[in-house]
C-alpha cells in the first residue's frame, strides 16, 4: 500500500503563484508515473502534471507554460509549481501514482484563485 499526503493548496488571487506538494510513503524512483490531476466542481478529473519512469514529462494542454512539476528522490517527494493562476484553475488538486499493478490517490487539496 502507497499513501500520498498533499499539502500546499489555499486560496490566491489571479496571476499569483502556489506550490503544492506530495510526499509518497515509499521512494518514487519505483512508480511507472507520479503527477498531478485536478478536478473543478462539475467536471471530470484531468490530467494536470506528470513525470514517468523514463524521464518524460506531460503537462495538460491548459496549464503549458505555468506550471513546472519537479521531484526529490530523496524525499520522496513531487512538487506542483502553479505561476501566473487563473480562476478556472480552481480545483482539487490531487497527487496521483501508479505502479505497473495498481494505482493510487492523495485526499486532495484545494487551490481556489480569485478574479
Amino acid at each position: 500500500q502507497v499513501q500520498l499526503v498533499e499539502s500546499g493548496g489555499g486560496l490566491v488571487q489571479a496571476g499569483g503563484s502556489l506550490r503544492l506538494s506530495c510526499a509518497a510513503s515509499r521512494s518514487t524512483l519505483g512508480f511507472a508515473v507520479i503527477g498531478w490531476y485536478r478536478q473543478a466542481p462539475g467536471k471530470s478529473r484531468e490530467l494536470v502534471a506528470a513525470l514517468n519512469s523514463g524521464g518524460s514529462i506531460n503537462y495538460g494542454d491548459s496549464v503549458k507554460g505555468r506550471f513546472t512539476i519537479s521531484r526529490d528522490n530523496a524525499q520522496n517527494s513531487v512538487y506542483l509549481q502553479m505561476n501566473r493562476l487563473k480562476p478556472e484553475d480552481t480545483a482539487v488538486y490531487y497527487c496521483y501514482a501508479q505502479l505497473i499493478l495498481a494505482a493510487y490517490w492523495g485526499q486532495g487539496t484545494q487551490v481556489t484563485v480569485s478574479s
